[in-house]
């Protein structure tokens, strides 16, 4: 996939992706709040929506959104349709969901997130292109996969520049654990996929330690010691993801990327 333009009204207080999950701090937060179990201090956010987003987000969300709960996700149900269902991780505005949504019809796409001003970007963009394989979870991915999603459902989980939270004594912070790890490859199906993008050099070290340390995952591209060849045809997913002109940015300044991609093994 090529590059694909970000939402019209992203700023730089808005990163895509799950760097925007982890330092929300929206004006519905509150310390303790479900939506930001494992975050205590946040940089300041607008968090408004404007009127279009809000009216947007009330005629679409109760039928493509929902927030975090206790309740196991029938996501057949919800789609409407029986179809291979991958997570993304920290969806941000949305910009690669929409374009990875469109180029795979063929899939049930959610993505979650918790910056609610972010999620509005999206929730217009899918109304708006009547994208109809994309429903979306508002809250923290640990809980959502604890709580909503059934073990052994997922074809594919994406986590597309998770927040490297750089500073040592905030690595308890950062998503990517290894009891995340172990969590994950327990709701991908035998042969899903998970598929990691880093543009943090110490977190890319700190990805191949953790998901080397997995058991239930198997090195499928190079930089996870697989050979990508030897896998890219009969993976349930592709390898490829669209790359948005944000990161295109990055790429410009030199920002080097680090793909992760490790295959479920039959346990």
């Amino acid at each position: 996939m090529g590059p694909v333009n970000d939402a019209a009204n992203h700023t730089a207080e808005s990163v895509p992706g799950p760097r925007s999950a982890d330092r929300a701090g929206d004006a519905d937060h509150r310390t303790g709040n479900r939506l930001y179990p494992r975050v205590t201090s946040f940089r300041s956010r607008r968090g408004a929506l404007t009127p279009s987003q809000q009216q947007s987000w009330e005629r679409m969300w109760p039928r493509i959104g929902r927030d975090v709960s206790d309740e196991s996700l029938d996501a057949d149900a919800w789609f409407g349709r029986s179809a291979p269902l991958i997570i993304e991780i920290g969806c941000g505005t949305g910009t690669a969901t929409a374009a990875m949504a469109q180029a795979e019809p063929q899939f049930n796409l959610i993505g979650v997130e918790v910056y609610k001003p972010g999620l509005a970007q999206l929730v217009q963009r899918v109304e708006r292109e009547n994208i109809d394989n994309i429903r979306l979870l508002r809250g923290d991915a640990v809980d959502v996969l604890e709580h909503m999603i059934a073990p052994q459902s997922l074809t594919g989980v994406r986590v597309f520049f998770p927040d490297p939270w750089p500073k040592a004594r905030h690595h308890k912070r950062r998503l990517l654990q290894p009891a995340t790890l172990t969590l994950i490859a327990s709701r991908l199906k035998t042969g899903g996929v998970l598929h990691v993008a880093t543009d943090h050099a110490d977190y890319a070290e700190w990805i191949a330690e953790v998901g080397a340390g997995e058991s239930q995952l198997i090195g499928m591209n190079e930089t996870t010691g697989g050979d990508p060849e030897a896998y890219r045809e009969k993976a349930p997913i592709g390898f490829e993801r669209p790359i948005t002109k944000f990161e295109s940015k990055g790429l410009r300044a030199g920002s080097a990327i680090s793909e992760f991609i490790w295959g479920k093994i039959e346990s």
